[in-house]
């Protein structure tokens, strides 16, 4: 606990100032949401205390704006909703954050107390419906309680598996007065980021482990987000070089290990290059912070049962809950594979020989990869191709830039062939829950926790089409962002399947054809229009330089449906009709 009264306030305040001054002390960073009158005394503060805090729009976009600043600080986010339909706004983005293990503090108002269940104006069982959307929801019903329960609501969203934490305040308890002392005001410096606290797991299953991988030839690392939650990147990475064990990742764990590292192998589940390849002749898998679910498992059909499977994941109950685990290990991330390699450290250069031959494979089997992907991936058709634009964000964006993708169509094409360039979390895609609408709201989120760095967000036209107005809360905050909209006049993702699945027949798949860069322009934001692939790039850097208002880059894409999926050697993704695909 922090035991400094430094700046802690005392004295009488209402409930929505000591809720302030408690965000205050936490480190809050930029707060998302819009207002209303329960709250009002929070909002009055928030100014006078020097937090910074943005109306936005929609509330579902706060939520995401919030998701994506935690991503890239791994500190809490911070959103709000008033009573009622502003709360209930709050519903996608929140479990968004719920399922991708990400910290956000979420704040709604409710009714006075006096007068609940009187047919209050936009009053609903607000408690009810957000309970299954987060970690924990806190009722708070007393004034004097206000720090003691922001106190817990960081506690609670930064330790073991992140989360979002709703905080319901009432009316009356947000007017209300309370006679405050300093030492109410006290902070748990331990919570206040992600992650709060590390558990190592079990040293006896650290030694079967160790002793399952040395034996292996052909060991492979599968890493999901929870290398990022755990901030592992460096474990991992000096784990995997000091053994010689490539490392594939989930289009959330993507980052663990450089793209670029001669030990990455890609992605691997429903969408791979050559990953699902190396998985099936492995003789161990090491899971690292990743559920195993359908995705990754391409609806359960990976990993093959004979191969014996090491889990390790901070969350005891996914351990052999979508496939059973030879050895599984109940830890965080980072003290996970410092321990591995700690068992290990002793013959590191005798598996680093005995399975030299096989980490030599890697670099052919990604060159006849690329190859086979050629055509595309350097594609001159207008509309651009998918995977050009996909190369043209591998040739142009910095080391230190930071690419946001929204769900579906978008989200697949980057998470396959987009290469980061240094460990860390530098790709973003909402995979929590796959929400498309998250791009704008997450590359504002991600460039205002990073004003340093590039931030390049990528949507589809419909998922753009979702969150369009918050355009204006972009301009307003001054981000420097770019935003490419991947426009096919369709749900791209949705008619992908349409075409593999119902033999052509196409309904409700289809969008308006719009000029998404003229809009901008209007909105008082840059805007270009890019039809030849050839301008890709020099948009790219344009709308990067740009760095006071947002850029809308409107990418004219392939209109074909058989080109929609990120299928671009024809082995990466096979649908079959009848298939049932989430």
């Amino acid at each position: 606990m922090s035991t400094t009264l430094q700046n802690r306030p005392s004295g009488t305040m209402t409930g929505g100032r000591a809720l302030a001054e408690m965000l205050r002390l936490s480190g809050a960073g930029p707060m998302f949401g819009m207002g209303g009158f329960q709250l009002l005394p929070f909002y009055d503060a928030v100014g006078l205390v020097g937090l910074h805090h943005h109306l936005i729009n929609d509330e579902r976009c706060g939520a995401f704006a919030a998701d994506a600043y935690a991503r890239v600080t791994n500190r809490p986010g911070i959103c709000d909703g008033t009573l009622g339909p502003g709360a209930t706004n709050l519903v996608t983005g929140l479990v968004e954050s719920l399922n991708g293990g990400i910290p956000v503090v979420a704040i709604a108002g409710d009714t006075n107390r006096m007068h609940s269940w009187k047919n209050m104006t936009q009053e609903s069982r607000q408690v009810e419906i957000l309970k299954p959307a987060v970690k924990e929801l806190i009722r708070v019903e007393m004034t004097s309680r206000i720090p003691e329960l922001v106190r817990r609501a960081f506690a609670v969203a930064t330790s073991g598996r992140p989360g979002p934490v709703l905080l319901d305040v009432p009316e009356d308890v947000a007017h209300g007065t309370h006679d405050f002392a300093a030492e109410d005001f006290v902070t748990d410096e331990a919570t206040l980021k992600a992650p709060a606290r590390r558990i190592r797991p079990d040293r006896t299953d650290v030694e079967r482990a160790a002793r399952l991988i040395a034996k292996a030839k052909r060991p492979l690392l599968l890493a999901g987000g929870g290398i990022h939650l755990s901030e592992a990147w460096g474990a991992l990475t000096r784990f995997a070089e000091a053994q010689s064990i490539p490392v594939a990742h989930t289009m959330t764990g993507k980052g663990g290990i450089a793209c670029t590292n001669q030990l990455s192998v890609g992605l691997f589940g429903r969408y791979s290059r050559i990953a699902n390849d190396l998985i099936e002749a492995s003789d161990c898998l090491i899971v690292v912070g990743c559920k195993l679910g359908e995705i990754a498992t391409k609806r359960f059909a990976l990993p093959p049962s004979h191969i014996p499977v090491i889990h390790l994941d901070i969350v005891a109950e996914e351990l052999g809950r979508c496939i059973p685990a030879e050895i599984a290990l109940w830890g965080d991330a980072r003290a996970g594979l410092e321990d591995f390699a700690d068992a290990l450290s002793d013959g590191g250069a005798a598996a680093r020989a005995a399975r030299a031959d096989y980490v030599a494979e890697v670099a052919p089997r990604m060159k006849a990869w690329e190859d086979d992907a050629a055509p595309r991936l350097n594609s001159r058709d207008r509309p651009v191709h998918m995977a050009r634009l996909c190369r043209e964000l591998n040739r142009t964006l910095p080391a230190d830039a930071i690419l946001v993708a929204d769900g579906g169509f978008a989200g697949h094409w980057t998470g396959l062939l987009y290469d980061t360039k240094s460990p860390g979390r530098s790709f973003i895609p909402d995979r929590g829950f796959a929400s498309i609408g998250y791009g704008l709201p997450g590359g504002m989120g991600a460039a205002l926790a990073a004003p340093d760095r590039p931030v390049v967000a990528i949507s589809g036209d419909g998922g753009f089409n979702m969150t369009l107005g918050e355009l204006e809360t972009a301009r307003r905050t001054g981000c420097g962002l770019t935003v490419i909209v991947v426009n096919n006049a369709a749900s791209g993702y949705v008619k992908a399947l349409q075409h593999a699945m119902m033999g052509g027949r196409y309904q409700s798949a289809d969008l308006q054809e719009m000029d998404y860069a003229a809009i901008a322009r209007t909105m008082g934001c840059g805007g270009i229009r890019v039809e030849d692939p050839e301008a890709l790039s020099p948009a790219l850097r344009q709308g990067m330089e740009e760095r006071d208002r947002p850029t809308v880059i409107d990418v004219v894409v392939t209109r074909d449906p058989a080109q929609m999926l990120p299928a671009v050697d024809n082995r990466t993704v096979e649908i079959k009709r009848g298939d049932r695909v989430a």
